[in-house]
């Protein structure tokens, strides 16, 4: 049984997305660029609308952005795509940041911060009833899951302590939080969604091969979802935001498979990455299990990414 959900919102999307949200503004960032050795504090500066939910975002002239942590630790992830991030990007089959700067804390803001060239492109939508299968799509994610898993792991990133996370654990590590999310999830009056549904689907999953132990072991995203992913006429243009970066159980990777996939092109992706059975329903209940954490944290200040 799949669950389903109905988002009947009327809002906007509020500035302040965590309890220890680090405040920063345009002048802020101004401030930051003018102790970098080029002159990136003489071009036209904007916020964007579409900051995730990690980073805000600045666009800095036309072909620059300006990432900066939006919570006190963040330091770690902009250190782990300058570290990183070149290093797995020649795998990948499309576009990914390229980190040109890494500025230091200063007037107040605690936390390193990037800027990258600017990468061109829509944000990923999930399908449409009635739109054709997304078959290409399909193959460009399958493409970029692949690419990860065919990276070598050096020794010096297995001892990384920075590329380790817990969605790279077995998926038993998240059934306490998991039902947690449910209960919460039960206290949202207008989330018209079949938890009972949900429930089912995740015990069965725990009742899987496999759960309880590590899968493959590689590179893994960790967060390959529809805000860090853009499109052109269908295809996959780039991939963004490698803060999740990590070594460990690859199977995180399969959610966008539901996130962006409609079944027919969704098998076409399942066909191409070559997972068995109990692999590919252990990557459906990470969706799922991402999926029900967003709605408690986010529901009122990120309904897009709720719906």
């Amino acid at each position: 049984m799949s669950p389903t959900l109905q988002l009947r919102w009327g809002g906007a999307v509020t500035g302040r997305l965590h309890d220890d949200e680090l405040p920063i503004d345009e002048r802020l960032v101004r401030s930051l660029l003018g102790t970098l050795p080029t002159s990136y504090d003489a071009l036209p500066l904007r916020r964007l609308d579409s900051s995730g939910s990690s980073n805000t975002l600045f666009r800095l002239g036309d072909d620059l952005l300006v990432r900066l942590p939006r919570q006190p630790g963040g330091t770690a992830t902009i250190e782990k795509e300058q570290r990183w991030l070149s290093y797995v990007a020649p795998a990948l089959p499309v576009a990914v940041p390229q980190v040109v700067a890494v500025g230091e804390p200063g007037f107040g803001y605690p936390e390193r911060w990037s800027v990258v060239r600017w990468l061109e492109g829509e944000p990923a939508t999930p399908p449409v009833r009635g739109e054709p299968p997304r078959h290409d799509l399909a193959r460009d994610l399958a493409a970029v899951v692949a690419g990860l898993r065919e990276t070598d792991v050096p020794a010096s990133a297995t001892r990384d302590p920075d590329l380790r996370w817990y969605r790279g654990e077995p998926l038993a590590a998240m059934d306490a939080s998991t039902r947690a999310s449910l209960a919460a999830c039960r206290e949202i009056d207008r989330l018209d969604l079949d938890l009972g549904a949900c429930t089912e689907v995740w015990d069965d999953a725990m009742l899987l091969p496999g759960v309880a132990q590590a899968g493959a072991t590689g590179w893994y995203h960790g967060d390959l979802v529809a805000e860090n992913l853009l499109v052109r006429v269908g295809r996959l243009a780039a991939v963004l935001d490698f803060g999740g970066l990590s070594v460990g159980d690859r199977t995180v990777d399969l959610v966008v498979a539901w996130e962006l996939l409609d079944p027919d092109a969704r098998a076409t992706f399942r066909d191409l990455v070559g997972v068995d059975e109990a692999t590919w329903l252990r990557g459906r209940a990470w969706a799922l299990a991402l999926a029900l954490m967003t709605f408690p944290y986010y529901w009122t200040s990120m309904p897009a990414r709720c719906a």
